[in-house]
């Protein structure tokens, strides 16, 4: 028998390990398809930026952020705070059974949520992409990481009183998906549009990006990194019922995402005569987006039928921004914000724990928290150091102005006009 807990131990911390390492992956994903979607003047700042956000958001996390998301607390609002990560459970912890006992190393939690704070904080980064300061955007995700995400997180993951309510979010649709596109709408709208976006006459100018194969490939490495995502959410294999529950997932995560695409095209088509390649890539994510937030519990049909309404959602999300002159170079807020809240609403259809009062308490809270914090803090930096390069620098491109180098020198010709 303790062998046998041992197995199922070292089985579940080590799909657990899998798990974070694929949602990690995941960062390549969001810097690939940021760089593809931005001008090649822009490249180099957004792959500083996307490695950037990642190693501050383990740092953070590791010195406050888990420690608040998981703290012990007397209120389900305000988090207690309490170092937490340290050794891993002991032999005695394994052996104690009941519903209590732990079945994954207390570090390989600590890893796989420490990915998950990181990708909230890729979603601003694209959001904000070709104008906003470097360092600006560094400073914003010391304190989204280490403090605005985790006391978000606590109210649900946490124990907090969105559980308390009801609220069902499985692997993140709000807590991070939502979440992250919050903090990116109150960026973008104290930041402005990028330069030459709008006409003065209502006119959309669109600003093409600089390389389709590399964002299709970063969608793509997001899709797979998805399967770590969602299917770790289960948090263990072990058993059968959880190993039938991650077969599940891994099947509603990628149906619902390859229906998105499909819907995405189709909507894309019929609005724009075109089969919009980034509308496509936006209706995956949109799809991903959707189930995140149950893919535990819906038949693959009704997977297909969700990331279908995401992909079609998030096309007209997308125009409608625009129309909003809300700048959004990669669709983030779409995606990631709009989808989010259909992902949450959906959970209905399949969870018969979840309720709508619980759904829609976790997303009112969650962005309105999120929401003013992110806003307050941006409208510091606004007023401070700024969060906006000049109109000089935003037009030479970030890359030289921010990073002092290029992406693609031997085409750009401006090392050879330099001489």
């Amino acid at each position: 028998m303790e062998q046998l807990l041992e197995i199922s131990y070292a089985l579940d911390t080590f799909y657990f390990l899998m798990s974070g390492m694929l949602v990690m992956w995941m960062a390549a994903g969001f810097t690939m398809l940021e760089s593809g979607l931005v001008r090649s003047k822009n490249t180099v700042e957004i792959l500083t930026k996307n490695i950037g956000l990642y190693s501050i958001a383990c740092i953070m996390y590791l010195l406050v952020g888990y420690n608040i998301m998981y703290g012990d607390s007397n209120s389900s609002i305000i988090p207690g705070i309490g170092f937490l990560v340290g050794g891993d459970n002991s032999v005695a912890d394994v052996l104690a059974g009941g519903e209590d006992a732990p079945y994954y190393s207390n570090i390989a939690d600590f890893f796989f949520q420490v990915v998950f704070v990181a990708t909230a904080m890729s979603i601003i980064s694209g959001a904000v992409a070709e104008r906003m300061k470097l360092w600006s955007f560094f400073i914003f995700a010391i304190v989204l990481t280490g403090f605005i995400y985790p006391i978000q997180g606590y109210w649900s993951w946490g124990g907090g009183f969105l559980d308390g309510l009801g609220y069902s979010d499985y692997a993140g649709s709000g807590i991070v998906h939502m979440a992250g596109a919050s903090a990116a709408l109150a960026a973008v709208l104290l930041l402005g549009a990028r330069k030459g976006k709008y006409g003065p006459d209502g006119q959309i100018n669109p600003i093409p990006g600089a390389n389709m194969p590399l964002a299709t490939l970063g969608t793509f490495i997001l899709w797979m990194g998805w399967f770590g995502f969602n299917g770790g959410s289960e948090l263990k294999v072990s058993d059968v019922e959880s190993a039938n529950t991650v077969a599940m997932v891994f099947a509603n995560t990628n149906l619902a995402a390859a229906a998105g695409v499909v819907a995405g095209l189709i909507t894309a088509q019929l609005m724009f005569g075109k089969a919009d390649l980034t509308m496509g890539l936006n209706g995956a994510l949109a799809g991903l987006v959707a189930i995140t937030a149950g893919p535990d519990s819906p038949s693959m049909i009704l997977a297909v039928f969700i990331g279908a309404v995401g992909g079609v959602i998030v096309v007209f999300s997308i125009v409608a921004l625009d129309k909003l002159r809300i700048d959004d170079p990669v669709g983030a807020i779409s995606v990631h914000g709009v989808v989010g809240i259909w992902g949450l609403l959906a959970v209905l259809m399949s969870n018969d724990e979840a309720t709508f009062f619980g759904q829609l308490a976790g997303i009112v809270c969650i962005f309105g928290f999120v929401f003013i914090a992110s806003l307050l803090l941006w409208m510091i930096l606004k007023l401070t150091i700024g969060i906006r390069v000049s109109e000089e620098m935003e037009y030479q491109g970030m890359d030289l102005a921010e990073c002092g180098l290029e992406a693609y020198p031997e085409f750009s010709g401006s090392r050879l006009s330099s001489k």
